[in-house]
């Protein structure tokens, strides 16, 4: 039997383009034996219609909250006495407002506040309207409440833009639904302290330049948010990347290298994960001012020195956490790897190709290898945030097994 025979599920569709794949979610839901009602508002309306709900659901769809009828029976409690389960897909970034703010002028939000069911959101937006501070903002307040919200995911989007706000898939959302009724029992990484770098570092040249790499941070940010939802208290110390912080992790940004040593020797953890693509030298004389070019005077020259290294460093302690690194290499990828698993004396080392441009730096997919002294595992070229899921469930593994005290 289902876990979902039976349950009583209420599906809230507000405007946005990712409406279009909720008849799919009800057809999913129902042949894992759940009732289905919907609850649709005038912007979901523009994008799906109440007929093609009511054809997948088999049941009305219910969208005015001062409808006569229905409020003959109190219609708004008795949907909001019925649901299991209150499920928002897509969540509009209006709605993260309206919910946040106790807003209840329409039947959908007057409906998550009259009922004690679990609230489940699945955001969807334009990539930059979902990391303004004000939607960030929103969805932690909710968040702060016991408000459970799956995505958004990475990818292009229907705007032409790409990034951070797609709606997770009806599968991805379905599963979670299933999660979050069984009481969301399966976090490998419960009770484990979990830091993490991201993105590129930045050293100075002078007040205006700087020596970095292409790493956008989105692998690091994508762990950081698989970890946290794998029940791990997660620490993400980030270089300079234009991301949104993770739900439920605690960020930390820095500039160089040796900034982010500080960061991860300030940071006691049971698992430190190097993700950060570190810059290995800085400038030993920083310019005071910024450097001027004339006709007069040749290129400068720089006089470099090596950082620390950040990962041999915190493996390298009397006691050590379980360590696991990256390796972004262009050629001999895990001949380099393995060299670098040895030196660094590193539990775990992912390696990648990062001369491949469908899974190199800024882009939204990835392919790795995780090789260990004794083990090597390939997992296939796939979205950032699955294969964030996937890593993060063979790390806790990997842990469970040789570091668990």
């Amino acid at each position: 039997m289902s876990a979902l025979t039976g349950q009583h599920i209420l599906l809230g569709i507000t405007g946005g383009i990712a409406a279009y794949k909720i008849p799919e979610l009800i057809r999913r839901l129902k042949d894992e034996g759940a009732q289905v009602r919907v609850v649709l508002t005038r912007g979901g309306e523009a994008f799906v219609t109440p007929m093609t709900l009511q054809a997948v659901s088999g049941e009305e769809v219910h969208s005015e909250l001062l409808d006569t009828q229905a409020e003959a029976g109190m219609g708004h409690i008795e949907l909001a006495k019925w649901a299991d389960v209150v499920m928002i897909a897509p969540a509009s970034a209006n709605t993260l407002a309206r919910l946040a703010h106790g807003f209840a002028d329409d039947l959908l939000s007057t409906v998550c506040l009259a009922t004690s069911a679990p609230l489940l959101l699945a955001p969807a937006m334009n990539q930059q309207m979902w990391q303004h501070p004000a939607v960030q903002a929103n969805m932690t307040q909710l968040i702060a409440r016991g408000v459970r919200a799956i995505g958004p995911e990475s990818g292009s989007q229907a705007c032409g833009d790409v990034g951070a706000g797609r709606m997770s898939e009806p599968h991805q959302i379905k599963a979670f639904i299933i999660e979050q009724l069984q009481g969301s029992t399966d976090k490998p990484l419960e009770g484990v302290h979990l830091t993490i770098t991201a993105g590129p570092t930045r050293e100075a040249i002078d007040p205006v330049r700087y020596i970095s790499n292409h790493s956008s941070g989105k692998m690091g940010f994508a762990l950081a948010q698989a970890a946290a939802k794998h029940g791990a208290k997660v620490t993400l110390i980030a270089g300079p990347v234009d991301l949104p912080t993770p739900f439920g992790v605690n960020r930390i940004d820095v500039e160089s290298a040796r900034d982010m040593l500080d960061a991860a020797l300030a940071q006691p953890c049971d698992i430190f994960i190097g993700c950060a693509a570190v810059a290995d030298y800085r400038v030993v004389n920083v310019a005071e001012h910024k450097m001027k070019k004339t006709a007069q005077t040749d290129a400068p020259t720089l006089e470099l020195v090596e950082n620390p290294d950040i990962l041999k460093t915190i493996a390298g302690q009397d006691m050590p956490p379980m360590c696991v690194g990256f390796a972004a290499e262009t050629r001999d990828v895990e001949t380099y790897a393995m060299d670098k698993l040895k030196r660094k004396n590193l539990a775990l080392i992912i390696a990648n190709d990062v001369s491949n441009n469908d899974i190199g730096f800024n882009s939204e997919e990835n392919a790795v290898v995780v090789l260990s002294t004794n083990d090597r595992v390939v997992f296939e070229q796939q979205t950032k945030a699955s294969l964030a899921h996937q890593l993060t469930r063979y790390i806790a593994s990997h842990f469970h097994k040789n570091f668990r005290k």
